[in-house]
């Protein structure tokens, strides 16, 4: 699997993500993304791509 369609996956898992934006420009990137949909991330997978993720607060916003 190529990079994008992993991020693709678990963003496809993610709480509140209904529309993922794909940017596709070319048929490949479009077969790309469709494929993502057949990835299934195991909960270690996703919490390995997880793991260096630091939450930030959002600035004006409380």
């Amino acid at each position: 699997m190529s990079p994008a369609q992993i991020a693709l996956a678990w963003l496809l898992h993610q709480p509140g993500v209904t529309a993922p934006i794909i940017g596709a420009s070319k048929m490949k990137h479009l077969e790309e993304a469709l494929a993502a949909l057949e990835l299934e991330l195991s909960d270690s997978e996703s919490a390995h791509l997880e793991q260096p993720y630091q939450p930030h607060p959002v600035i004006g916003h409380t």
